[in-house]
């Protein structure tokens, strides 16, 4: 039984004759005759009765046609649904960001992208870098955003382009003795308490605080450790410390709080954006192809990379990009 010999059915119920359902069917009267007969054998019930007044579902018939009528529209939803998915207007997407990037880019990122697929289900989850990474190479996410190049086993699989640059400031209450200075340098800092990163989950960070610092620096050993920068922006309002962190930490400014440049200036690692080589996602694609839009530098990096709007050679992936390194900033402060 085809999705044919319903359509052939419920035109002849619609038009109550052989002629006209043939004619309205674009097709002769005997090939539609026997394609009804053919049917009504396979179901194993005779579906029509033919009267001079016309041809009439049976009891038998009505009941295979209202089933027949929705089988032919789950037919159609489903090239619709299909059509949709393959155009990235529904789906998953799964996305792994460190907190710093809720700052910037991703309200933009993430508002322009709602709006224009509402229809794809979002799953935001908030991650350090190594296990953004992890969850990316085992397939748990989409796409990850984190601080420096994947590393580790499986990271040569997956596509990176740099999204944003950072270096360190610190960040103080406004009753601290150094709010109101412009800058701190390394030796102020020596001397106080600080507010850091987890070393644990952003490794790469507390690597270029001790290269900064020292490697034995007492600072550094009994520093307050903050699961991200909104917390050590609280904890620095509080007044427990200097909080050192991304300078994208200015986008978040809380009343009762100072920002200072740190001497020497200090890159930190780069934001990435990454990703699987081997993802064909259409959800994902229309995420690049919004990054594309809202982030120009990115995007022509990516299609660089994919080719206009992720059209990608098959031998022009896997390693990260060395062409949109930076390795005076992105590989500064990475172990």
């Amino acid at each position: 039984m085809e999705a044919r010999h319903l359509r052939y059915a419920l035109t002849l119920a619609e038009h109550a004759h052989f002629g006209r359902a043939a004619g309205a069917l674009g097709i002769a009267q005997p090939p539609l005759s026997k394609q009804i007969a053919d049917l009504e054998r396979e179901v194993g019930a005779r579906l029509f009765d033919r009267t001079r007044q016309g041809v009439f579902p049976t009891a038998a018939g009505a009941a295979f046609l209202s089933r027949a009528r929705r089988a032919l529209d789950e037919i159609a939803a489903a090239s619709v649904d299909a059509a949709r998915a393959a155009r990235g207007e529904t789906g998953r997407l799964r996305l792994g960001f460190i907190a710093s990037a809720l700052l910037e880019p991703l309200p933009d990122v993430l508002g322009r992208f709602g709006r224009k697929r509402p229809d794809v289900r979002l799953e935001l989850h908030e991650m350090a870098t190594n296990r953004s990474t992890a969850a990316l190479v085992a397939g748990e996410l989409d796409v990850a955003i984190g601080l420096g190049r994947p590393r580790g086993v499986g990271a040569e699989q997956l596509v990176s382009v740099l999204i944003g640059h950072d270096h360190l400031i610190a960040v103080v209450s406004s009753t601290h003795p150094y709010a109101g200075q412009s800058s701190v340098d390394v030796d102020q800092l020596r001397r106080q308490r600080l507010i850091v990163a987890s070393g644990e989950d952003e490794p790469a960070v507390i690597t270029g605080l001790r290269t900064l610092l020292g490697k034995d620096s007492t600072a550094l050993s009994v520093a307050t450790v903050a699961r991200d920068i909104h917390t050590i922006i609280g904890l620095a309002a509080c007044g427990v410390g200097v909080g050192l962190g991304p300078s994208r930490m200015l986008a978040a400014p809380r009343r009762g709080t100072w920002f200072c440049e740190v001497t020497p200036r200090t890159p930190l690692p780069d934001l990435v954006l990454s990703f699987s080589a081997r993802d064909r996602s259409p959800a994902l694609n229309a995420f690049l192809d919004v990054i594309r839009t809202n982030c120009p530098d990115v995007g022509a990096a990516l299609d660089h990379r994919l080719g206009p709007l992720g059209a990608q050679e098959e031998g022009d992936r896997g390693s990260p990009l060395p062409d949109f390194a930076s390795p005076d900033e992105g590989e500064a402060l990475e172990d």
